[in-house]
């Protein structure tokens, strides 16, 4: 399938965290969500809000982590696939490389890419990649803000709970609409 520049893939992961720094004795940060949706340029449509749980390999999930994503240990063990099966089903099942993809900053990029290299996957996403935070701020003055802070300036509302990757995903997405539709599509083909 060739490269659709029509459709953009929006991508939240949510990862293993705590409440101190450096992380304790052993973990890492590592993947434990991926949430995802498709932002279709041409009918300006949001469509297929997803998320993929991961079950960590080296990590736990801290009560800091479920605290601040809801997501539990006990959630992660029952409903979570291994990230080698999440990134092939990104591939197979969604087409991930034939789409530029979209997060919220560059740490989601980092993340995969780092977990990627120390599990031997391969990466799920075509190389382009857009920073929808800096495309926001370009387009308001230069301010970096946090995606919720990001809403508010846009007029809209947080939709779902703010760290769950699927939600954050959307609103992310929602996010990108707002863009293309005050400042243009080009803004998203100019990141091809």
């Amino acid at each position: 399938m060739p490269s659709r520049r029509d459709i953009v893939l929006v991508v939240d992961v949510e990862a293993t965290c705590w409440d101190v720094k450096p992380p304790p004795d052993g973990q890492i940060n590592e993947i434990i969500e991926i949430g995802f949706c498709f932002y279709d340029i041409a009918s300006d449509e949001l469509k297929d809000k997803r998320s993929l749980l991961i079950k960590p390999t080296v990590s736990d999930i801290s009560p800091y982590c479920t605290r601040l994503t809801s997501l539990t240990p006990q959630m992660i063990a029952a409903d979570g696939i291994d990230f080698a099966s999440a990134c092939r089903m990104l591939v197979e099942d969604y087409q991930a490389r034939n789409y530029l993809w979209a997060s919220w900053g560059g740490y989601d990029r980092k993340i995969f890419r780092r977990q990627c290299r120390r599990l031997g996957v391969s990466y799920p996403f075509g190389k382009r990649h857009m920073n929808v935070k800096s495309v926001f701020a370009s387009c308001h003055g230069g301010q970096r803000l946090g995606m919720t802070r990001a809403l508010e300036l846009a007029g809209m509302e947080l939709l779902g709970k703010h760290h769950r990757g699927h939600d954050d995903a959307w609103n992310i997405a929602r996010l990108l609409q707002y863009l293309v539709r005050r400042f243009g599509r080009d803004l998203v083909g100019r990141q091809w």
